[in-house]
């Protein structure tokens, strides 16, 4: 198998400090088990939004579509409209790369306090699975009657039979692989087209596999039960909107948004898929050197399986595992003093402690 050629695109704040962070360890990893990673870099972000008018040129996606994987690190800048960086460069590779997969797992590492209580013997240990091209994010609507007092705006929701079949075969399949429980977000009360659509098409997956424990629960009563009782889920399919919030509620109780990791995946391999921590800019401690890696570290280690190199999933995995047992070497965000380049190191010097040089890689691309 040839070395992988991934795209890096460090974005805006904080992404600068953890992008580099994650690849220094990427790198170790993979040199460990004779892959060298071949490395692209890109400056796209909205520094050059403000230099360009864009969030990335023209031949942004050509460029990407040459690459085995992107990994990203988050977009945002304060004098920036959100909407701007979100649809200039985060939606466009989503959607030009069919990555309708948004694969956010949320675990309780050993020696993290949770945010919330659980009872004795029990943990958390569950994988969002949020449909990531269509729903509620869509460019379909507009504002209309401007600056008068009957100023309106409209939004438009697409759901395909297409769309939500293929997020509910994976996450059926994941739930299968896992624990054989499955929960889908709903909101078919309310709602009165969009979710009971959703409803009927999961249902239909779901059916075909009796052996899985599934639920329908409506999104606000979700909200509260992952909150309540986190230790109850496996694996949870949603809708664009309610995956993007129920994650980083998720990610939130097992510590910090600075140790959640998400894929974007195009389970297909027809198209790159793309890696990112689930966190943001984070403007107010850019440039201070405190960003917390774990999560783009984590994200990269997502990336390596999914290209096949699981042995470098693993090392990098262990390497996360034993610096979160260790106070010594947790950030602000999970109690600690550490900051972005000690974490690294000791990611770093976990991997070379554990050097599986001598050993052959085993592929794999399940």
């Amino acid at each position: 198998m040839a070395n992988p050629i991934i795209a890096a695109i460090p974005g805006d704040g904080i992404g600068n400090e953890v992008v580099p962070a994650a690849v220094h360890v990427l790198d170790h990893a993979a040199a460990s088990c004779g892959v060298v990673i071949e490395w692209r870099w890109f400056d796209w972000g909205c520094d050059y939004y403000v230099e360009h008018g864009s969030m990335m040129p023209e031949s942004g996606i050509s460029e990407l579509s040459t690459v085995d994987s992107i990994f990203l690190g988050a977009v945002g800048r304060p004098d920036v409209p959100d909407h701007i960086s979100l649809w200039g460069l985060l939606i466009p590779i989503r959607r030009e790369f069919d990555q309708y997969i948004n694969l956010r797992p949320a675990r309780l590492f050993d020696g993290i306090t949770p945010k919330v209580s659980l009872p004795l013997g029990t943990t958390i240990d569950l994988v969002i699975v949020r449909e990531n091209t269509e729903g509620e994010y869509s460019e379909i609507g507009g504002r209309f009657a401007r600056g008068t007092d009957q100023e309106f705006a409209l939004q438009e929701n697409i759901f395909t039979r297409r769309g939500v079949t293929r997020v509910s075969q994976y996450a059926l399949q994941l739930a299968q692989d896992r624990h054989k429980n499955l929960v889908s977000a709903t909101k078919s009360n309310g709602i009165l087209h969009t979710m009971p659509f959703w409803d009927e098409v999961v249902d239909s997956v779901v059916s075909k596999a009796p052996e899985v424990t599934f639920r329908k629960v409506l999104i606000d009563a979700l909200s509260a039960e992952i909150i309540e009782n986190p230790q109850r889920f496996d694996v949870i399919v949603a809708s664009n909107l309610f995956g993007d919030i129920l994650s980083d509620i998720a990610a939130a109780m097992v510590g910090s948004l600075g140790i959640a990791p998400s894929g974007n995946i195009n389970p297909e391999r027809t198209s790159p898929s793309m890696f990112e921590p689930v966190h943001g800019s984070a403007p107010d401690i850019a440039g201070k050197g405190i960003a917390n890696p774990i999560a783009a570290v984590w994200s990269g280690a997502m990336m390596m399986e999914h290209l096949g190199y699981r042995q470098v999933s693993e090392s990098i995995m262990s390497a996360i595992e034993t610096s979160l047992k260790n106070p010594g070497t947790r950030t602000a965000d999970l109690g600690g003093s550490a900051n972005t380049a000690s974490v690294t190191q000791a990611l770093i010097d976990y991997l070379d402690e554990h050097d599986t040089s001598n050993q052959v890689e085993e592929l794999s691309h399940g």
